[in-house]
C-alpha cells in the first residue's frame, strides 16, 4: 500500500547541514504552503509554547537508508541497535518528529528553536505539544542514550 503525502510547510534557515548536536541554539522558520493554507490554520498556535514537527528527512539518499541495525552515530562503543530502536535520520520512510520551542507566529510563519531539521526540510505536520500527550508513566531507557544526547540539545 502506497501512501501520499504533500508537505505543509517547509524549514527556512536554520542550518543547512545535518550536523549531530548544539540544536537547542539553532533558530529555524516554518513556512506554510500559502497556496494551501492561510493564516487561519493555526490560528491560536501562538498559545503555546511548544510544537510538535513531523518532517520528512529528504537528503537521505537511497543507498543509506539502513533497514537492519548498526550503531548509533557509527560509535561502536555503544549497543548495535535495530533502526526502529533509535532516531536516527537514515530510517525507511525518512521521516522525523520533534518537539521545539515555539517563539513567534507571524501570519504563516512560525519562528521556532531547537528544530533539529535543516533548510528545505519539507514539514508533513505541525501540532501543539500539550503535557498531557507525554507519558504518563516512568520513562525507561539504557544508559547509553545519555552520552549520545549529551550534546545533541
Amino acid at each position: 500500500m502506497a501512501i501520499s503525502l504533500e508537505p505543509v510547510a517547509t524549514v527556512v534557515g536554520g542550518r543547512a547541514d545535518p550536523t549531530d548536536d548544539d540544536w537547542d541554539s539553532v533558530r529555524a522558520v516554518i513556512e506554510l504552503d500559502a497556496e494551501r493554507f492561510s493564516a487561519e490554520a493555526i490560528e491560536g498556535l501562538d498559545n503555546f509554547s511548544h510544537i510538535e514537527v513531523v518532517f520528512h528527512f529528504n537528503r537521505v539518499p537511497d543507498d543509506k537508508v539502513q533497514y537492519g541495525a548498526r550503531h548509533p552515530r557509527g560509535n561502536t562503543d555503544w549497543p548495535k541497535l535495530g533502526i526502529f530502536a533509535q532516531r536516527g535520520k537514515n530510517r525507511p520512510n525518512r521521516i522525523g518528529v520533534t518537539v521545539c520551542r515555539l517563539l513567534s507566529v507571524e501570519g504563516l510563519r512560525l519562528e521556532v528553536v531547537g528544530l533539529d531539521a535543516i533548510d528545505g526540510t519539507p514539514v508533513l505536520d505541525i501540532k501543539p505539544y500539550m503535557r498531557d500527550f507525554a507519558p504518563r508513566s516512568e520513562i525507561r531507557e539504557p544508559s547509553w542514550t545519555g552520552e549520545l544526547m549529551a550534546g545533541y540539545w
